[in-house]
C-alpha cells in the first residue's frame, strides 16, 4: 500500500476525452490531488467529485491539478463527467483491471473498483498526505483541503 513518504506510483492512464494524462508529468510544477472513486454515476462518488468542481479554482489557485481515477471505461467517465460538468481529468483504470489502484493498494477485488482513496502528491512525486475509506464511506472533503492548504 502507498503511504505518506513514499513515491508516488507513476502511471499513464487516459482521461475523458481519451488523453494520456501521465502522473510524473506534473513533477516541478503542480501539486497533485488524486482522487480514486469507485464508480461513476453512482450516488457518493457523484456528490464527491461535484464537491471538488463546485470548489476547483480554488485548487487551481494553488497551483494544484485534480486527477479523478475509476476502474470504469473511458466512454463512461466522458459521459460521466459530460453530464456532471466535471472539467478535471477523469482517468480510466480500466485496463489492465484496476492496475493503478492496486498500484496503491486501494483496489477492491471483491467489487472489481477502486475503493475511496485521496493522495496529495507533491512537486517532488512523494505522497504527502493520504485518506483511504471502503466504497460506501464518503470522504470528508473539509478533511482534505485542509490538509492540500498546510502542503501547499
Amino acid at each position: 500500500m502507498t503511504d505518506v513518504g513514499d513515491v508516488a506510483p507513476d502511471f499513464t492512464l487516459r482521461n475523458q476525452h481519451g488523453q494520456d494524462v501521465t502522473l510524473s508529468s506534473f513533477r516541478g510544477e503542480k501539486i497533485v490531488v488524486l482522487v480514486f472513486f469507485p464508480f461513476a454515476f453512482s450516488g457518493i462518488c457523484t456528490g464527491e467529485l461535484c464537491e471538488i468542481r463546485d470548489n476547483l479554482s480554488g485548487f487551481e489557485a494553488d497551483g494544484v491539478e485534480v486527477v479523478a481515477v475509476s476502474c470504469d471505461h473511458m466512454f463512461s467517465n466522458r459521459a460521466f463527467a459530460d453530464q456532471e460538468g466535471l472539467t478535471f481529468s477523469v482517468l480510466s483504470d480500466f485496463w489492465p483491471h484496476g492496475e493503478v489502484a492496486r498500484a496503491y493498494g486501494i483496489f477492491n477485488e471483491q467489487a472489481g473498483a477502486a475503493e475511496r482513496g485521496t493522495y496529495i502528491v507533491d512537486r517532488d512525486g512523494i505522497v504527502r498526505w493520504k485518506v483511504a475509506h471502503g466504497i460506501g464511506e464518503a470522504r470528508d472533503f473539509v478533511a482534505y483541503s485542509t490538509a492540500l492548504a498546510e502542503i501547499a
